[in-house]
C-alpha cells in the first residue's frame, strides 16, 4: 500500500475516532474531576474524592494528560497507575474548566453531554426527518442555559460592540437565556433593557444576573437596575413594544423557515420608528458546507429540534428584507458568528 493511500486512512480514522477525544473531557467534566487536580493529586486520590475506581480514574487522567488538559509528573514505576504519578491541571483546564474562574467552560460541556445522547439517535432522525426521542431527566435545563453563558461571556462584548449602541434607550433581548448580553448592553449604557424568555429560564437569568454582578461589583446592571424580565414563548406570546432595538442571539436556528419569518415581522411592528433588529447567529455560506462549524450546527438542529436548522447569510437577510426592514447589514464575526442587522423606516 503506496504512502497517500495510508495518509488518506489515517485522516479519515481521525474523523471516525473524533469522539475518542471528546468522550473523556466530557465524564472528567461530569464528575467535577479538574477541580480536585488544581494543586496536584494521584490518581487514587482524586477517585477517592470523586467516588470513582482507583484503575479506572488513573486510565482516565492518562488519557487527559494526554490530551494536555493535566500534567503529569513523579512517575517512579512501571505499573499503570503508580501512587507516585501526581496529576496538575494545565494552564487551559485551569482556565476553562474550573469553576471559579471567570472564563469557565464546564456547563457547555454539560450540555454537550446531553446532546451526546440526541447525536447518537441521528440514524433514526435521518430515517424520519423527526428530532430524537428525549427521555426524562436527560436534559438539563440549567447546563444549557449556562451553558450559552460559557460561550457568550467570551463573545458579548465584541458582537454587542458591532452592532453598535449610539442612539439606543430601550432595548429587548428576545429568548435572552442566560442574560449575557443583556448585561453586555447595560454596560454599554442602554437605559432599558427588557429580557423575554420562557419563566423557568428567567429564573436561572435572574440568578446568573445577580450572581455576576456581585462578582463585578457592577452598578445598574441586575434585577433592582436596568434589566427587566418578561416571561413568555416568543413564537407565541406578545413581547411588547417600543423598543429601539431588538436583539436575537441564537433563537432563528431552533425555528422553521415560517416561524423565522413571522417573528421578525412582529419584531419589526415592536420596534420604535428608526428603530433596529440584530440577528446574531452562526454563520453558513450560500452553499451551506462552510464553514464546517456551520454545517454540523444543522445536525444538531436536526436531532434537537423539529424544523430549526442553520440559516445561510443569504437567508437570514431574506427574512429581514420580507418583513420591511432596509439597511440591512451583515458582518462575519470570529469566523463561525454573524450579526445581521436591519432598521425599520424613520
Amino acid at each position: 500500500m503506496n504512502k497517500k493511500t495510508i495518509e488518506k486512512a489515517a485522516a479519515l480514522r481521525r474523523l471516525w475516532s473524533a469522539f475518542w477525544q471528546a468522550r473523556p473531557l466530557l465524564t472528567a467534566v461530569n464528575f467535577g474531576l479538574f477541580e480536585h487536580t488544581k494543586t496536584g493529586a494521584s490518581a487514587r486520590q482524586v477517585a477517592g474524592r470523586i467516588k470513582a475506581d482507583p484503575r479506572a480514574t488513573g486510565i482516565l487522567m492518562d488519557a487527559l494528560a494526554g490530551l494536555g488538559l493535566l500534567k503529569k509528573s513523579g512517575e517512579k514505576s512501571k505499573y499503570r497507575n503508580s501512587t507516585e504519578s501526581i496529576y496538575r491541571n494545565t494552564e487551559e483546564a485551569g482556565l476553562f474548566l474550573v469553576k471559579d474562574s471567570p472564563y469557565y467552560q464546564g456547563a457547555i460541556v454539560r450540555h454537550a453531554d446531553n446532546l451526546w445522547r440526541s447525536w447518537s439517535q441521528l440514524d433514526e432522525s435521518l430515517r424520519t426527518g423527526k428530532p430524537a426521542p428525549r427521555e426524562s431527566g436527560e436534559f438539563s435545563l440549567d447546563a444549557f442555559i449556562m451553558g450559552m453563558h460559557n460561550l457568550a461571556a467570551l463573545r458579548a462584548g465584541d458582537i454587542i460592540k458591532a452592532i453598535g449602541m449610539k442612539g439606543v434607550g430601550s432595548a429587548l433581548d428576545l429568548g435572552g437565556g442566560p442574560g449575557t448580553y443583556s448585561m453586555e448592553m447595560a454596560r454599554a449604557g442602554v437605559g432599558k433593557v427588557t429580557l423575554f424568555d420562557r419563566a423557568d429560564v428567567i429564573k436561572i437569568a435572574a440568578r446568573n444576573i445577580k450572581n455576576q454582578k456581585k462578582q463585578k461589583q457592577e452598578n445598574g446592571v441586575g434585577n433592582n437596575g436596568n434589566i427587566g424580565f418578561m416571561k413568555g414563548d416568543f413564537n407565541s406570546d406578545d413581547f411588547g413594544g417600543g423598543y429601539d432595538l431588538i436583539f436575537m442571539s441564537n433563537i432563528l436556528h431552533s425555528n422553521s423557515y415560517e416561524q423565522c419569518e413571522d417573528l421578525l415581522g412582529r419584531a419589526r411592528a415592536a420596534l420604535n420608528p428608526g428603530g433596529r433588529a440584530a440577528i446574531n447567529e452562526f454563520y453558513l455560506e450560500d452553499n451551506r458546507i462552510a464553514p464546517l462549524s456551520g454545517a454540523l450546527f444543522s445536525i444538531n438542529m436536526l436531532v434537537n429540534t423539529e424544523a430549526g436548522c442553520t440559516y445561510t447569510h443569504g437567508e437570514l437577510k431574506g427574512f429581514l428584507k420580507k418583513a420591511g426592514f432596509r439597511d440591512i447589514k451583515a458582518k462575519v464575526l470570529f469566523g463561525d458568528a454573524i450579526v445581521v442587522t436591519g432598521r425599520v423606516s424613520g
